[in-house]
C-alpha cells in the first residue's frame, strides 16, 4: 500500500504524491526540446531531485540522458582539473553500464575513446570536453546532462572551469557539438556564483553560467494538485474526508511547499489515529486534524526548520528584518540586489508577493513566532503571569478567551501603563502573544493572518481543541477608524463561520478608558478590550 514520503525521492507507484506529468511536459517543451541550459534552484526539500529523476525517465524515449548527482563525488575529486576529469569519466562509465538506453543511443567507439583517456592518466579539462564533444556528436539521440546537488561542487574553482567549458561549447555548438541541454539543480543560484553559506567564507566569482535560461516555473503545489493527490488516497482508504476542503486547508498552511505538504499528510496518516486527539479516520482528515499535525511538526527538530534557524542566527540583518515584519507590521520592498533578501528568497524562507517581501508560508511564520517569543519568554513578566494563572482560562476543556483578554488588560495597565507611547506601540502585540502562548501551549495553535498584518492591524487566529477564535489587534486611530474596525471584524467572522470575535485595541491617547465590553454588530458579538 502506498504511503506519504518525506525522505528522499517520491515515486508514484510507491508513494502518494502530487502528479508531475504537466510539469514535466512543460519543462520538456520550454527547455529541453529547445536545447536550453538552465538551473533549478529552489529551497531545501522542494522536490528538485524527485522532479529531475522523473524528468530523466520521461525523456528516455527521445534523448540520451546522463543523470548525475555531485553528492556522489567526494570533495577530493575537485582538487584539480585532472582529478575532476577522471572522476567525471568514472561516473559516466557507471551510468553507461547501468542504463540500457545509453548503450543503444551512444556510439561505442566514442565511449571507448573517452574511457581510454582516463586509463592513460592525467586527463585535462580540455581532453575531457574533446571526448564529450565526440560522444555527443556521434550519438543517435541528443544527449541531456543533469547534475543534481551542484551546491557541493560550486565552492571549488575547478567547477567554475567546468562551467566555463560548457559555456564555450554552447556558444560554438554548431561547430563543436556537446550536450543538447544541461540542467543543474541545487539551492544556490549558480547563475550568480556565489555566496557561501557562512558569511565569513564569502567568495564571489564572475559566473560563466550567463548562458542559462531563466527557470521561473512554479514548483509549489496548488490546492487543486493537493486535492488530486488526496483523491487517490481517499479512493484507497475511504476516510470520508471532504477532500477539497482538506486540500485547501493544507495549502493555506504550507503555500504548497512540497515537503511540508507531504509532512502534514504523513503525520495525519501515521501518527494521529488512536491518540487522545482521534479515534477514527473521520476525526483525522479535518481542519482540526490538520491543525494537530501542524502543531506536532512545529514541535519537532525537522532539518528544514533547523536550516532556517541556522541562517537566521548567522545573518542578524535577516533576523532583524523578520522581527520587524512579524511584530511591528513593517513592510519591505522586494529587491533582488539586497543580499539578505536575495539569500532568504533563494533558501525559500521568504518570497516576493506583489513587490513586497513576505515569509514564504504560514508554518515558517509560526515557527519564527515561536522562536522570537521563546527568546523573550523567560524574561517576560506577562508570560510568568499567564503560566501562573493558566488554569483559570480553561473551563471544562474549553478556552475562555473573554477571561484571557480581561486579565491581559488588567496586567497590561498595571505593568506597562506608564511606559512611553513608542514602547507600547512597538511592543503591545508582542506582549499579548507572550501572554497567550503559555496559556494554549501544548494544546492549542495560533497563527497570524498575513493578509491583515500591517502597522495598524494584526489578526490572530487561535485553534483550541476544535474551537476557533479570531482576535483582531489594532492600534487606536480615532473613533471612526475603530468603528470601521468593528464592522470589518464582524464581516471577517463570516469567513470562519463564527458569531463571536475579539478586538484588542492599543490606545495611546489621553482619553483612553481601559477595560473590556461586549458590542453587537448585526448577529455578531464583538468582545472589545482596550489597553
Amino acid at each position: 500500500m502506498r504511503y506519504f514520503n518525506t525522505e528522499g525521492i517520491c515515486k508514484p507507484d510507491v508513494h502518494y504524491m502530487v502528479r508531475l506529468d504537466n510539469r514535466l511536459r512543460e519543462i520538456r517543451r520550454l527547455y529541453i526540446d529547445r536545447g536550453k541550459y538552465f538551473v533549478i534552484n529552489r529551497g531545501r526539500q522542494y522536490g528538485k531531485t524527485t522532479t529531475l529523476m522523473a524528468l530523466a525517465d520521461d525523456l528516455k524515449d527521445a534523448y540520451a540522458v546522463l543523470p548525475m548527482d555531485f553528492q556522489r563525488i567526494s570533495s577530493s575529486s575537485f582538487a584539480d582539473e585532472h582529478v575532476f576529469s577522471e572522476k567525471f569519466i568514472e561516473y559516466f562509465e557507471r551510468l553507461f553500464l547501468q542504463r540500457e538506453h545509453l548503450k543503444e543511443y551512444l556510439c561505442q567507439d566514442a565511449v571507448r575513446a573517452l574511457t581510454e583517456q582516463k586509463n592513460k592518466g592525467s586527463v585535462s579539462m580540455d581532453l575531457l570536453f574533446a571526448g564529450l564533444s565526440r560522444l555527443c556528436g556521434t550519438a543517435k539521440r541528443p544527449v541531456v546532462l543533469m547534475i543534481d546537488e551542484v551546491d557541493s561542487a560550486s565552492c571549488h574553482e575547478v567547477f567554475i572551469e567546468f562551467l566555463a567549458q560548457l559555456r564555450a561549447y554552447y556558444l560554438d555548438r554548431e561547430n563543436s557539438p556537446l550536450f543538447h541541454s544541461v540542467i543543474l539543480a541545487g539551492v544556490y543560484d549558480i547563475k550568480n556564483l556565489k555566496r557561501r553559506i557562512r558569511p565569513d567564507k564569502e567568495r564571489r566569482y564572475n559566473s560563466p553560467w550567463n548562458i542559462a535560461a531563466d527557470f521561473d516555473m512554479d514548483m509549489s503545489f496548488s490546492a487543486v494538485q493537493i486535492q488530486k493527490m488526496l483523491e487517490e488516497y481517499e479512493a484507497d482508504r475511504h476516510t470520508g474526508m471532504q477532500v477539497a476542503a482538506v486540500a485547501d486547508e493544507i495549502e493555506q498552511y504550507t503555500s504548497g511547499y512540497p515537503y511540508l505538504v507531504s509532512a502534514i499528510c504523513k503525520v495525519m496518516d501515521e501518527k494521529l489515529l488512536d491518540t487522545l486527539f482521534a479515534t477514527s479516520s473521520e476525526d483525522i482528515w479535518t481542519r482540526e486534524g490538520i491543525g494537530e499535525a501542524v502543531k506536532m511538526l512545529l514541535d519537532k527538530r525537522l532539518p528544514l526548520f533547523d536550516s532556517m534557524m541556522r541562517q537566521i542566527s548567522e545573518y542578524p540583518d535577516l533576523k532583524q528584518m523578520l522581527y520587524a515584519m512579524l511584530f511591528q507590521g513593517e513592510t519591505f520592498a522586494y529587491n533582488p540586489d539586497h543580499p539578505v533578501i536575495e539569500l532568504a528568497c533563494m533558501f525559500g524562507y521568504m518570497k516576493n508577493s506583489n513587490k513586497t517581501v513576505q515569509v514564504a508560508n504560514r508554518m515558517f511564520e509560526m515557527r519564527l513566532y515561536n522562536l522570537f517569543l521563546s527568546e523573550q519568554e523567560l524574561s517576560s513578566t506577562m508570560s510568568r503571569l499567564a503560566k501562573r494563572e493558566k488554569n483559570q482560562f480553561i473551563k471544562e476543556g474549553k478556552l475562555d478567551m473573554y477571561r484571557v483578554l480581561e486579565k491581559f488588560t488588567e496586567y497590561f495597565e498595571d505593568i506597562y501603563g506608564s511606559k512611553g507611547d513608542k514602547f507600547l506601540e512597538d511592543s503591545g502585540r508582542r506582549l499579548f502573544l507572550l501572554y497567550l502562548k503559555p496559556i494554549i501551549n501544548g494544546v492549542g495553535n495560533y497563527y497570524i493572518e498575513s493578509q491583515t498584518r500591517d502597522a495598524r492591524r494584526t489578526d490572530v487566529i487561535v485553534d483550541y481543541l476544535g474551537e476557533q477564535f479570531v482576535i483582531e489587534m489594532k492600534i487606536w486611530h480615532g473613533n471612526e477608524y475603530h468603528e470601521r474596525g468593528e464592522r470589518q471584524l464582524a464581516g471577517y467572522l463570516d469567513d470562519y463561520r463564527l458569531k463571536k470575535g475579539y478586538l484588542l485595541s492599543f490606545h495611546f491617547g489621553k482619553n483612553k478608558k481601559p477595560g473590556i465590553k461586549k458590542v453587537r454588530i448585526g448577529d455578531k458579538t464583538i468582545i472589545e478590550a482596550v489597553v
